[in-house]
């Protein structure tokens, strides 16, 4: 195979192989969330509210999200609901809410946790520790040089729907 064919090759093959990892991915976490109950936008919801070790303004969080304020409190009500996140008014805005995890929300970000390792395990478990390590390097490579980097949070994907 000559060097203009090869590249056309991977060029074509790499994006759709990308893709088909990252759809096994998502389906075996998804397969590994469905007994905790929550939506993907939920889990990630949870996620974002996670991280921050401070409570987190509904806009901050519909930004994080990339989703409008409103779609934001649809999420956010089924996550109090659910006994996941408590949500209250912010004592220097009393017209912005706060957003934080309750204990069973942290116990809940742990399962999320350990089920999305178990789904990447899976995953790459046909890789050498080598292998993973170069895959893992060029990753991050990408998602630096990726102009709207700064919009997506670490270890998201981008949103959907």
């Amino acid at each position: 195979m000559g060097d203009a064919t090869r590249s056309t090759t991977v060029e074509t093959d790499l994006p759709e192989l990308f893709l088909q990892v990252s759809k096994r991915i998502r389906r075996s976490q998804t397969a590994r969330l469905a007994p905790l109950g929550l939506t993907p936008a939920q889990s990630r919801a949870l996620r974002i509210i996670g991280r921050d070790p401070e409570p987190l303004r509904m806009s901050v969080l519909a930004e994080r999200l990339g989703i409008v304020p409103r779609s934001a409190t649809t999420v956010v009500d089924a996550l109090v609901a659910a006994g996941l996140i408590t949500r209250t008014t912010d004592p220097t805005n009393r017209r912005s809410t706060l957003v934080s995890p309750t204990e069973g929300g942290r116990q809940t970000l742990s399962r999320m946790s350990e089920a999305r390792r178990e789904a990447a395990a899976e995953t790459f478990a046909a890789l050498s520790p080598q292998q993973r390590e170069t895959l893992r390097e060029l990753l991050a490579a990408l998602n630096t040089a990726a102009p709207d980097s700064a919009s997506i949070e670490e270890g998201e994907c981008a949103p959907h729907g």
